[in-house]
């Protein structure tokens, strides 16, 4: 297996991460942030890129490892308000944080409405009640106070706004002891800002995609007739997709309690409209990631030769499968840069298949020594291993074409 220590392993990617306190000092949630580094702050224009990279960043690390199953509080603007971005994820896990600038129009206030009609939480971000906004805050379920940029007459008195007696308000930016004595004291629900705790940073490696894939994508998604087939073709041309998409199925946004057997399992686990929306939120957030080199090339030939050989094992069209995602995920650890059982941790992957990606014995693992071995040139391994498993030298020949032609017409 690659050590991972290459020049093209995948680049590192943050979150940040501060906790929401209530009166007695436990975590209600935990609000995530946009971060570049391990640097504890980023700005950013374009805050619909930053809410993308936050939301992907937050699936490839886990909600799970970045909230341990609290609420997490998302920044969203209007337009994602309005495509639906937020109904990615469950209702018990996100809170809606709509900010100041987003303009209260008809579109965005019925938006907020089906989100509370659906069950979200709405999080209004320093809000000033005026006659546009008094409709997304009688649909809001918390409004956060900025302690540093009010006073206190104001910090009192918006409480007592007739929309406001069924809203709770968070105190946030609180600084010292004395401000969170006054929050509790005016009668604030929670709390958040330095005086409890900086904003952590988690991170870990990414996987590269290709840019020109992740445009072409974006371009198919347009079309409201894309075929569940096509949706399958593009995934098994992209190791990258294929990683994330298994990432997010296995995170507490979905948390599935099966193993997938085949990228069609996973398709039709999740279903067409939400795998359009997953696709169109990688690809977003990935048309200005790196371009990969070779290895990405390589890994996609040795999936769909361990497939081809497959099919000469294998009748059954998930078992062939299952040698593809063998293939595809053999070089998982060169791509991460993290060790490999880390990595399959992270996979709901059929045990058998995680078992020949650690070296355990088994129809997978010998299927894969023969593709390393055809790789290496190594012939004396080549007609051994082929001879065990009833493969011709000359059929395995033209499976190895078949599969560099498979990827250079992709």
């Amino acid at each position: 297996m690659p050590n991972g220590n290459i020049e093209n392993e995948g680049k590192e990617i943050f979150v940040a991460r501060q906790p929401i306190f209530d009166a007695h000092r436990n975590v209600f949630a935990y609000e995530l942030l946009f971060r570049k580094g391990f640097q504890n702050y980023a700005s950013y224009a374009d805050g619909e890129y930053a809410t993308l990279k936050v939301i992907s960043n937050s699936l490839i690390i886990g909600l799970n490892r970045l909230t341990g199953g609290k609420r997490a509080f998302i920044n969203f603007n209007r337009q994602l308000l309005l495509g639906k971005v937020p109904q990615m994820f469950p209702t018990a896990l996100l809170g809606v944080e709509i900010l100041e600038q987003v303009e209260p129009d008809e579109r965005v206030i019925e938006a907020c409405k089906k989100l509370k009609e659906a069950g979200y939480l709405l999080v209004l971000d320093d809000f000033v009640i005026t006659e546009e906004y008094r409709p997304l805050v009688q649909a809001a379920d918390i409004v956060k106070i900025d302690f540093q940029a009010s006073s206190h007459e104001y910090r009192r008195s918006i409480l007592k706004e007739p929309e406001c007696r069924r809203v709770k308000f968070l105190a946030e930016k609180i600084e010292t002891q004395a401000e969170f004595e006054e929050a509790v004291k005016l009668g604030y629900s929670y709390f958040q800002g330095f005086f409890f705790q900086k904003p952590d940073i988690v991170s870990t490696r990414d996987m590269p995609g290709y840019k020109l894939n992740y445009l072409q994508i974006l371009k198919k998604l347009c079309d409201p007739e894309l075929p569940i087939d096509e949706i399958e073709r593009v995934l098994k041309h992209d190791v990258s997709l294929t990683y994330k998409l298994l990432r997010f199925i296995n995170s507490a946004a979905y948390g599935f309690m099966v193993t997938i057997r085949s990228i069609r399992h996973a398709l039709v686990l999740l279903g067409k409209r939400e795998v359009k929306k997953w696709l169109t939120l990688i690809a977003l957030s990935g048309v200005g990631a790196d371009k990969p080199q070779e290895l990405l090339h390589n890994t996609l030939v040795r999936a769909r030769f361990c497939e081809l050989i497959g099919q000469d094992i294998y009748f059954q069209e998930e078992e062939k499968e299952d040698f593809f995602l063998v293939g595809m995920f053999s070089m998982a650890d060169a791509f991460l840069g993290r060790p490999m059982g880390e990595i399959l941790a992270d996979l709901p992957l059929d045990v058998a298949i995680k078992s020949a990606l650690i070296g355990e014995p088994g129809i997978f693992k010998e299927v894969l020594d023969l593709v390393l071995a055809y790789e290496r040139a190594d012939w004396q391994e080549v007609g051994s291993l082929s001879g065990r498993l009833k493969l011709g030298e000359g059929k395995l020949a033209a499976h190895y074409i078949e599969a560099v032609q498979w990827v250079r017409a992709f």
